[in-house]
This record gives structure tokens, sequence and C-alpha cells, in this order.
């Protein structure tokens, strides 16, 4: 299912494209209860204009329909963002919004469904916690003529998803790749530098597309000797982190680091999929580690590891703006919802075992010390007393 995309080269061109994206965010402090219906408000700014022929998401357009909305948990920061996002822009273009958070729990998020669908929601927008564990709720869904959008994680095994909405998950591996070769000039350098790898939880259907776009980029320089991985550890299951878990990519990190690295071995780089897990990392280094510091890339963009960029202690993160696809998906609600085909810009990538799913994908960016201030804050999405 692997797609081949066209290398596209890390360049200040990207910065002005500002085409956002979703992943898992790291761990923020004193999350609200997980039971609330509705997330922290926070004010939205005016999402960016994409391509592919989108108009703006509809100032109007729902009768106070009720649409529900199912986000995996408030402990990642991005989730928290998504959710307010999503249901601002709902709410905006006239819907009524059932808005949970299922505290990274797949019967929760179940439970939470079931009661979406008997409260008479007319459409669902899903998070899943687990691409395969919603099978039998999504039959009720069916059955009750609820169409679904599957956001940011494609729900597997189903034939209720009537829709995806993501990032384009192969560019943002490709891009994290692509930055780690520029990074250490991979293709003037024999090297050989040394390399470890962290993704993200294997029930995530999006693993398989950032670690298949990293690693189609990075493994001809591992076949070349250029790359090693000194930990062995390079196949995908062994490089997963349940739940996209902070302190268990940690753990991980520090068994390799007292394994491999106490030595004095140095560390040149480490392949993180996304930001939560990129911050477990940096706080191992940061215990455990006292060479030069490595090239350690990430995703979301979240406050602590935008902090960690400025301090130099993490490399890169891929922005993905959470207002973008918040704008898309309640454009995709509003065509569903007058009884039209929901806008897509990919028919062939995305199959859950029971189909190719109709996408609507985002493009993802890099973010790093260099570009941040227009990305992040000149965009309106953090301020700079967010980032002090």
């Amino acid at each position: 299912m692997k797609r081949k995309l066209v290398g596209a080269l890390l360049s200040v061109a990207m910065v002005a494209s500002l085409a956002a994206g979703c992943g898992s965010g790291s761990k923020e402090a004193a999350a609200p209860a997980e039971s609330e219906t509705e997330a922290p408000a926070e004010e939205d700014a005016e999402a960016p204009a994409e391509d592919a022929g989108e108009e703006a998401a509809p100032a109007s357009g729902g009768g106070g329909e009720l649409i529900g909305v199912s986000m995996p948990t408030q402990d990642l920061q991005r989730w928290n963002q998504d959710g307010t996002n999503m249901k601002a822009e709902l709410e905006a273009a006239g819907y009524t919004v059932e808005l949970q958070f299922a505290s990274n729990d797949i019967a929760t998020q179940v439970s939470q469904i079931e009661t979406m669908i008997s409260d008479g929601c007319k459409l669902l927008v899903i998070a899943s916690i687990d691409g395969d564990s919603l099978g039998t709720v999504l039959a009720q869904a069916k059955e009750n003529n609820i169409q679904v959008i599957a956001y940011d994680r494609l729900i597997m095994n189903s034939d209720a998803v009537s829709y995806y909405a993501t990032f384009d998950n192969y560019l943002v591996g490709q891009k994290q790749g692509e930055y780690i070769v520029d990074a250490l000039d991979l293709e003037n350098q024999d090297g050989p530098f040394n390399m470890e790898i962290v993704t993200g939880d294997p029930g995530d259907n999006n693993v398989n597309f950032f670690y298949g776009g990293a690693m189609d980029v990075l493994q001809p320089y591992i076949d070349a000797g250029k790359l090693v991985v000194p930990s062995g550890q390079i196949a995908k299951d062994d490089v997963a982190t349940a739940n996209w878990a902070t302190e268990t990519a940690q753990s991980r990190f520090e068994n390799i680091l007292s394994s491999y690295y106490s030595d004095g071995t140095q560390l040149d780089v480490v392949l993180a999929s996304n930001d939560s897990t990129a911050l477990g990392v940096a706080n191992a280094l940061a215990a455990n580690y006292t060479g030069t510091y490595p090239v350690l890339t990430g995703q979301d963009c979240d406050i602590a590891n935008v902090k960690n960029m400025l301090a130099d202690k993490q490399s890169m993160s891929i922005f993905k703006d959470t207002r973008t696809l918040a704008s898309k998906v309640v454009i995709m609600v509003d065509a569903i919802m007058k009884g039209e085909e929901a806008p897509v810009n990919d028919t062939e990538t995305y199959d859950n075992g029971t189909g190719v799913i109709p996408s609507f994908l985002c493009e993802p960016v890099f973010a790093d010390k260099s570009n941040y201030k227009e990305l992040l804050v000149d965009s309106g999405y953090y301020t700079e007393a967010d980032l002090q």
C-alpha cells in the first residue's frame, strides 16, 4: 500500500505553503477532564487557503443538525486543538456539536459513539484510538444511515467509513527523512552516522505511512553503510511506542542509551515520528547522554517541542495546522449534509480493508528554528508568549 511520492526538496518554498497537518502530540500539564463534552475554548485564526480548488469553509449552512465529534484523548495537546477547532468551525457553519474525548480507552470511545448515535447525531467525525476496534459500533451508525468521516487516523475494516480527512502521512515521513539527509549531508559525507528510530502506536495506521515515507528516503543510506543503527532496532514493530506515550518512548530510549552509547559512542540522529515520542527521547538524552546532541525529528509543533527547538534540543517538527484540517472537514460535512459528495483529492491510497476510502489530504510542512516564527507565530497559531 506504500505510495511513492516525488521527493520534495526541503526548501524555503515549503515554508510559504503553510498547508498543515496532524499526528499525535506531546503531553501537556493538567488537561481538563475527559468526560467533558466541550474542549476549552480558544480563538481560531483564519486558516490559509488550500490548493486543489477548495473553497473556504462555509460561514453558514447547517440547520442546527447534531454532529458527533469523537477524539482519542485530552492528554495530548494536538487532540485538544483538533477538538476545539472542529467544534468552533462546525458551530460557525450552523451545526450543533457533541464533542467527546475518550481518555485513550477503546471501550470509552465505543460507548461515547453509541451515545452520539442514540442522541440523534446526523454524522460522525471520529479520530480513532485503535483503527480496528470500532467495527461493531460503526455498524450501528450504518444501520441508522449515519455517515462517518475518519479523522486523521484511518478506521480499518469497516464499510461504514464514508470519507477520510488527514494530512499526507507518507509525505510527513518523507520530509523527516529528507531533513535528516540534508542535516547530515549524506549525499556528500561517507559517515558512518549512528541513528536510532522511534515511531508510534502499532494500532495507528498512520505509523505505516510515517515510517514508510521516512525509511524509503533513509534505507539507501543504511544499505550503503552511511547510516548505521547500533541497537539493531529498525523493524517497524521493534521501534513502536504504545499510545505514542512520552514516558514509554523515554523508557525505551534510556535503555538504548545505556546499552549502546554509555561507552562514549556518538549518537548522530534520532528519527522520531512525532513530538510526544521526540519529547521522550529528549528527556532520556538530558538524563543519560553527554555526547554531541543528535539531530532529532518530530511532528505536530507542540509547545514543549517548539521550546526544545529554540533551546537546540530538537531539530525540527512537521507542522500540521489543525485549523486547516478542521476547515476542510467542515466543507466535507456541509457537502454530505446537503446530500452531495464531499470534496476529496485522493482516491487511491487509503484502503481500510473494505476498499479504498475517498480522502482529503492536507500538505504538511517542516518547521525548525529558522522558520518557526513565520509558520507558528505570524500565522496566529501561537503567540510569542506561548513559546517563552
